[in-house]
């Protein structure tokens, strides 16, 4: 029996002895109120009278009603332009020695997301805490002995005036604790490697040298790099060169609509736990097998607030109504849409993430993504989340026994009437039109708003089928390739008009 594993499964076994598991809406106002004390000298605070929100009888209540909304571009247009000239006290005591670089969903200008000292204290915790939770996941003990393959964005960070800028998970793994570094891969060196495709070249040369137990980034590009490594050393499957290979942890997208192909790549079934670490923070993380639902992490640095996700609060642009109203943790219900609203350690306040999320458990404070505020398909009232887009593709995955790892689609206007154009990425043999029969008669049955619009303004549904590459390609002309880089699955009649413009530009689209 491996010791060094004995004793690290022990460790966290142990640690469940010692954790008790609190209350999240207390732990949520006692967050709030450390927030608050420790930004009350900073401009914000002064504006906002922090001083006199902690004084009041309804903390929550109170900040709630003297602070507003903002999404990035409010908060930086009035606040964090400052914090990006280097000045001090901002909306967070002294200054960012970093600026996460969104990227987020491609073919917008990156946001820099200031990330503070406190802010890498609060993802390192929760990236301890997520490992703690391993006790709950049955895992071997010769596990705790292998190592960890993590597939970011480049290290490699650029030097501003003012502090280093890079993807929050390349800023998260150079800052990652000497006692991991023993277990990391692909190590210091190929991780500063800024191109994508040398990166991977330099993995798939080395990967014989490690003896992989877990791989934690975004699925597309996890995909991308296992085929690598399986072509360069002619294998099967990724089993053949990582017979341990036992742990895949998921983030930056939804894992369903990558399962299917992304299992092809194995040899055996892989324990599968879901992240949720934006460019603002490490939110929530799967912590039990039972669900593939996440749990916010409420005891943080990052106090939460939820906006019902009704049509009336969300303006066009994604952005929120400044009268609409938010939700603690004590007020949410199962399975309702909500927008989720951030104040962090980074001097984030009541900030739009853009995410919508619903919870499964409300005692466990477990969440699953929804969508985006802004990739909410309802132009025509069919108010398709991307959760419910993504369902469908993984009933086509099963009706046509086929893989389709990449989509995207739009409501758009063909002849005077509304009609949702998907593009499936798939190399399967694919009939597009039993495909958009399939769609529109599985939508119909899975969500009564869209089976309403169907009666109504939308008339109809079109497919078109391209090899997946397209995709990776459409990305990599938009945005630099690989780290978070994540598909648009839902665009606007103008943005969807340039990514018809660039399949043209392949020619491999099967027609309709």
């Amino acid at each position: 029996m491996p010791l060094l594993g004995s004793i690290i499964k022990g460790v966290i076994e142990a640690s469940d002895l010692l954790m008790t598991s609190g209350d999240a809406a207390k732990e949520q106002e006692e967050v709030l109120k450390e927030l608050l004390a420790t930004a009350q000298q900073t401009e914000f605070g002064k504006k906002y009278q922090f001083r006199d929100i902690l004084e009041s009888n309804a903390v929550e209540r109170s900040f709630k009603d003297r602070v507003p909304y903002f999404d990035y571009d409010a908060l930086k247009q009035a606040w964090w332009v400052n914090v990006q000239k280097g000045e001090e006290n901002i909306t967070w005591p002294g200054k960012p020695d970093y600026f996460a670089l969104s990227s987020g969903t491609t073919g917008h200008e990156s946001k820099r997301i200031p990330v503070t000292d406190a802010m890498l204290k609060s993802i390192k915790k929760a990236g301890v805490d997520q490992v703690l939770a391993l006790r709950n996941f049955d895992l071997p003990v010769d596990f705790f002995e292998k190592e960890i393959l993590m597939l970011g964005s480049s290290t490699d960070l650029d030097r501003s005036d003012h502090a280093l800028e890079g993807e929050i998970s390349g800023i998260s793994a150079s800052n990652i604790p000497f006692w991991f570094q023993g277990y990391y891969k692909p190590g210091k060196d190929i991780s500063q490697i800024s191109d994508w495709d040398e990166r991977v070249l330099k993995i798939a040369e080395r990967a014989p040298h490690w003896d992989i137990g877990a791989l934690s980034g975004i699925p597309s590009w996890m995909e991308l790099m296992m085929k690598k490594v399986i072509d360069y050393h002619q294998l099967n499957h990724i089993h053949d060169i990582w017979p341990n290979l036992q742990v895949y942890t998921s983030g930056g997208v939804a894992f369903g609509p990558y399962e299917k192909s992304f299992n092809a790549l194995l040899g055996k079934p892989l324990t599968v736990i879901d992240t949720y670490l934006a460019s603002e923070g490490f939110l929530a993380f799967q912590e039990r097998p039972d669900t593939d639902a996440m749990k916010l992490v409420t005891n943080n640095g990052i106090y939460f607030e939820f906006v019902p996700f009704k049509q009336e609060y969300i303006h066009s642009d994604g952005s929120l109504s400044q009268d609409a109203p938010s939700l603690n943790l004590n007020e949410v219900q199962k399975d309702q849409d909500y927008v989720v609203v951030i104040s962090t350690v980074a001097g984030a306040w009541r900030y739009l993430i853009g995410d919508t999320i619903a919870f499964t458990d409300v005692d466990r404070a477990e969440i699953k993504i929804t969508g985006r505020t802004k990739f909410f398909l309802n132009t025509v009232g069919s108010q398709l989340s991307v959760n419910k887009l993504n369902d469908a593709i993984q009933q086509m995955e099963d009706d046509f026994n086929v893989k389709i790892p990449e989509y995207t689609l739009s409501a758009v206007r063909i002849d005077g009437a509304y009609h949702h154009h998907w593009y499936l990425g798939s190399t399967g043999q694919l009939n597009a039109h039993q495909l958009s029969e399939a769609l529109d008669r599985f939508l119909q049955g899975a969500n009564k708003n869209y089976k309403v619009a169907r009666g109504k303004a939308l008339k109809g549904v079109k497919v078109s089928v391209v090899p997946p590459e397209v995709f990776h390609g459409w990305n990599e002309s938009q945005k630099k390739k690989g780290g978070q880089v994540k598909m648009e699955r839902v665009m606007g009649e103008e943005r969807f008009k340039e990514w018809e413009s660039y399949v043209d530009t392949q020619g491999k689209e099967v027609p309709y």
